[in-house]
């Protein structure tokens, strides 16, 4: 059964809902999804031993920046400009053009996206950020990644977390920026791009897990945070069991911040129904949906998950073998 047969402001206080305590004033999209990137729970636990300092966290939203967004929000242009006309097709990439413009507007910008190569046709990887912070030249990998649980009773490693395409999977993510990503400014053709040495290379990221039901906190794999955003979900067959009057697909670019929607944007469950088997008929892609409720003359997430296909989990267990 899907995780969300009751809402899950039902089973305890979600970061849904403090989004909307905190954020609701704001109406951007952009907006909303920058101050999402800002106030989100990291998903890594900066404070785990087995990160050894390499985890960066940008801490709670000061006064200053709370104001910073509201002014944005009521005059947006600028930030729209910033992010160009062109259509973002990755997720990762729009969630970093809005943490660039955050740092920049803050003066701790150095550097955004400095691709490192050997020769003319060899890349060996790109800072995310350069910072300044204090005296120190700092390199940030900035990650948003949404990864869904199928253990399928194995426990909970970090491999068994994968994306929603099967793409790659929570561990070998988190072993590439770690392994590979945080070592660039150790290659000998990175000096070339560097003002001065790096005084600490870490990982900031962002991100959701999705479960199949109700997962206990504690059968997380060492250094994710307890406080991390969490949803559900369930293949096509058991949608059924949701509780939702309203309900709300999210295209892509929608991914991060809890959505806001208009009435006459969302459906009710037959429509649902109905776009979910179609889009099914075609194309293997789970979907992520957003369970709504009214809030004045808009509607409000307050759970959300991924319908996969219903062979979504079999197909998932074989890119999790993989790995294992």
């Amino acid at each position: 059964m899907p995780a969300s047969t009751e809402p899950q402001s039902f089973l305890h206080p979600s970061h849904q809902e403090q989004f909307h305590q905190r954020w609701n004033h704001l109406t951007d999209r952009h907006v909303r999804t920058l101050a999402w990137l800002l106030d989100a729970p990291d998903l890594l636990d900066a404070t785990a031993p087995e990160w050894s300092g390499r985890v960066a966290s940008l801490g709670p939203v000061d006064q200053r920046t709370a104001e910073w967004l509201a002014q944005l929000d009521s005059s947006p242009q600028a930030l729209h400009a910033y992010l160009g006309v062109q259509a973002f097709t990755r997720l990762g990439r729009y969630a970093e053009k809005l943490m660039a413009y955050f740092l920049e507007s803050r003066n701790d910008l150095v550097a955004h996206g400095v691709q490192v190569r050997m020769g003319k046709n060899a890349t060996i990887g790109e800072f995310d950020f350069l910072l300044r912070q204090g005296e120190d030249l700092v390199h940030w990998e900035f990650a948003t990644k949404l990864y869904l649980l199928e253990s399928s009773g194995r426990g909970h490693r970090a491999d068994y977390f994968v994306g929603p395409n099967l793409a790659d999977t929570l561990g070998a993510k988190v072993r590439k920026i770690m392994d590979q990503q945080l070592t660039l400014s150790q290659h000998p053709a990175a000096q070339a791009h560097l003002p001065e040495p790096i005084a600490r290379a870490q990982a900031l990221v962002k991100g959701w897990l999705f479960y199949h039901g109700q997962t206990p906190l504690a059968a997380l794999p060492e250094g994710i945070s307890l406080a991390h955003c969490r949803g559900f979900w369930c293949p096509l067959e058991e949608t059924a069991g949701l509780k939702s009057e309203r309900y709300v697909v999210l295209p892509r670019l929608d991914w991060l911040a809890p959505a806001k929607t208009r009435h006459e944007d969302a459906v009710d469950y037959a429509e649902l129904r109905l776009m979910l088997e179609t889009h099914f008929a075609g194309n293997t892609s789970p979907v992520l949906v957003a369970l709504l409720q009214p809030c004045g003359d808009v509607l409000l997430e307050i759970d959300r998950g991924f319908i996969v296909p219903d062979d979504w989990q079999r197909r998932a267990a074989i890119r999790i073998a993989k790995v294992s």
